[in-house]
């Protein structure tokens, strides 16, 4: 399967409280189908890995309540959001994929969940 990823992170101060360790992020993923036959999109998995090295797994079906199914060289687009307890922190995992009866793990590269400017 042919399938690409790509991530845009930013946060949302408005709805963070450092004073209550509470960090919250938005994160945009595009997926592309690259390939010549529909895929749909069944599960998740993340792992998120805060600045204290507390990890949290999270999985399920779909994404934002949806199992879409990608036409070949089409793009479905989603945003999310996650909660840490620290400034920084990174996301990674795999999307699991169906197309012509085939089952693929699909690898999402590890990603930064940051406060501007902390980070340097």
């Amino acid at each position: 399967m042919n399938i690409s990823v790509v991530v845009q992170t930013r946060d949302i101060p408005e709805q963070s409280d450092a004073k209550q360790n509470r960090f919250v992020f938005a994160y945009t993923i595009a997926i592309t189908n690259n390939g010549d036959i529909p895929a749909q999109l069944l599960s998740r998995y993340w792992l998120i890995t805060d600045a204290n090295g507390k990890k949290v797994e999270v999985q399920g079906a779909g994404v934002v309540g949806e199992q879409p199914t990608i036409e070949p060289n089409e793009t479905y687009t989603y945003t999310s959001g996650c909660i840490l307890e620290t400034e920084v922190g990174t996301m990674e995992g795999f999307y699991e994929f169906v197309s012509d009866s085939e089952t693929a793990q699909v690898p999402i590269s590890v990603f930064r969940l940051a406060v501007p400017n902390i980070v340097h």
